[in-house]
Formats: C-alpha cells, sequence, structure tokens
C-alpha cells in the first residue's frame, strides 16, 4: 500500500533539503576554502593585508585616511579619493552617496545655530557643492588652481534661483529677481556674480523657498579641463577604493617631496614603482595605490623630526 501523495511530497522536500544542505552549506563553502589556500591566491583571500615596521597598517583593497586626529591631511602623505563609506572608508557601510549630476542646490544650515557653534544636522551640500568644496580644498594643499566649472571662488556650486515669466521653452528673459542659492546671507559677503541680466543677484536666506525659481548653473570661466582631477573631488562607488589615478598622485609629488626634504624626481619614482596598469591590458585606468606607496616614502624618505 502506497503512502498518501502528500506524504511522499513532504518526504522528497526533506530529502531536497538534506542534499541541499550538504552540498551548499557545507561541501560548497569547503571546496571553496580549499581553493583560496592555493599558492598565490591566500594572501587574496585573507584580505590582502599590508605590513610595516612588522605590523598589519592595512589592506591594498581598502583605502584609508592619511590624516591628523583633527581630520586635516597630513602633507608628507598622498592623500586618498574622498569616501563616502560610513566616517570614510568603512567596509560595514560601504556605499556610494547616490547623488547625481542634477544635485545641485544646497540645504542651507541655521545661521543660529552656526553661531552658537553647533551643527545643524538638516543641512546638507549639494553633489556640486560637494565637489567644489573638495577642489578648493585640494587646491590650496598642493598649491594648484582649484577652480573647476560651475563652481564659486568660495568653493561652492555656482547656481542661480532666476525669477519671472517664463517663456514656452522655459526661459526667462526678463527676470525679476535672481539668488546665489548656494551663498547664505551672513556667511559670504557678496555673491559670486554681481547682476544676471542686468538684475542684482541676492544671497540667499535660511528658511526662503526659492524652488518657484529657474535653476541656473553658471559655468564661469574656469578651464575646462581642471588642475584638480575628478578623482580627487568624486567618491568612489563603494566608497573603499584604495587607488588614485596618476593625475592626482602627479600633483600631490611636490608638496610630498617638500615635506620630507627630498627631491620631486625621488617622489616620482616611487610613484612610478607604485603604478598599476590596466587589468589584463585593457581594462579600466593606470592607478596608484596610495597605502603602498606612503609605506614606500616611511621606508625610504622618512620624516625628519
Amino acid at each position: 500500500m502506497r503512502a498518501p501523495i502528500w506524504i511522499r511530497q513532504h518526504f522528497a522536500a526533506a530529502r531536497a533539503l538534506l542534499l541541499f544542505t550538504v552540498l551548499l552549506g557545507v561541501v560548497y563553502p569547503l571546496a571553496v576554502f580549499a581553493v583560496a589556500q592555493l599558492p598565490g591566491l591566500q594572501h587574496k583571500a585573507d584580505g590582502s593585508y599590508v605590513k610595516a615596521g612588522g605590523r598589519t597598517v592595512g589592506s591594498a583593497l581598502i583605502g584609508q585616511s592619511f590624516t591628523n586626529k583633527n581630520g586635516d591631511p597630513l602633507k608628507q602623505y598622498f592623500q586618498s579619493r574622498p569616501s563616502n563609506a560610513g566616517d570614510g572608508y568603512d567596509p560595514t557601510a560601504t556605499s556610494a552617496s547616490n547623488l547625481g549630476p542634477e544635485d545641485v542646490v544646497d540645504t542651507l544650515p541655521d545661521p543660529r545655530l552656526l553661531a552658537a557653534g553647533k551643527e545643524d544636522e538638516n543641512a546638507r551640500p549639494s553633489l556640486l557643492t560637494q565637489v567644489c568644496a573638495r577642489s578648493k580644498a585640494v587646491g590650496k594643499l598642493d598649491g594648484v588652481s582649484g577652480a573647476r566649472p560651475f563652481c564659486t571662488p568660495g568653493g561652492a556650486g555656482a547656481v542661480l534661483a532666476v525669477f519671472g515669466h517664463r517663456t514656452a521653452g522655459g526661459g526667462v528673459p526678463h527676470p525679476t529677481r535672481v539668488v546665489s542659492v548656494n551663498e547664505q546671507q551672513g556667511v559670504v559677503k557678496a555673491p559670486f556674480v554681481g547682476a544676471y541680466h542686468g538684475v542684482k543677484v541676492e544671497l540667499a536666506k535660511f528658511g526662503e523657498d526659492y524652488a518657484a525659481g529657474l535653476v541656473v548653473p553658471v559655468k564661469g570661466d574656469a578651464p575646462a579641463e581642471p588642475a584638480v582631477p575628478a578623482d580627487a573631488v568624486t567618491a568612489s562607488g563603494s566608497g573603499l577604493d584604495p587607488h588614485i589615478s596618476p593625475a592626482y598622485a602627479a600633483i600631490q609629488v611636490r608638496r610630498v617631496a617638500q615635506a620630507r626634504g627630498v627631491g620631486p624626481a625621488q617622489v616620482e619614482r616611487l610613484v612610478n614603482k607604485a603604478k598599476d596598469g590596466r587589468v589584463l591590458g585593457f581594462m579600466g585606468e593606470p592607478r596608484v595605490n596610495v597605502l603602498k606607496l606612503n609605506i614606500a616614502l616611511d621606508r625610504e624618505y622618512p620624516v625628519r623630526s
């Protein structure tokens, strides 16, 4: 006498559960672990840790900051790419900012909190302002121009809200009011441009709504190819990228050489040694591993106390 169909179905499901538990829960993980222990793979499987002076100082696969306790860049070290992973390069919070090219208007901070020395948690710089501020900071640190298109000299997004009657094409040929939305009254003295189509430009005021205005980014006269490269002002998709471009490394050479009391050519030699080519010769772009480069600097040209 055959068992009822529902009993046979449950037995079949139990056998399948047992089989896949053994295969995927035991055999497959052990096989992956075994392959990872093969020569040439074990170091990578263990995290690609990098040692210096007999101690582990990081991973070749994860970026890190080279700053002092106040968060200021250490001039004797090459600086990494910006990170949006947690407080920076946090593997448990790997993420991108998810901000796109149309994110150009800041959420301004409450001036009363600023006056009290507090931070406004509701304030948020736009992606454009983040890029502009980073470019200005990198330019100042490395002695190059931090200017870039659509940025104010003060390091904010150069964006206007233009009010007035809009044409069928969406333009405002005769504006009645113009506001520099990312430059706050009381924070900066004057807008980045004095007038727009004959109308005086105002500074933005906290709490005012400028959504009714036409958003107009102003390119300005900065060079189309800024001295500060893109990877110096934008975070990677994971926020953990340990590499920088050769162009970003190049603008840091003089500053690092001066801080270590050596010639730029000596530092350039180490940059070239830390440079990796394209993956398999054709994928991606050449890049420089910042951690390995800084370790080499400490080994060959230690900072004199």
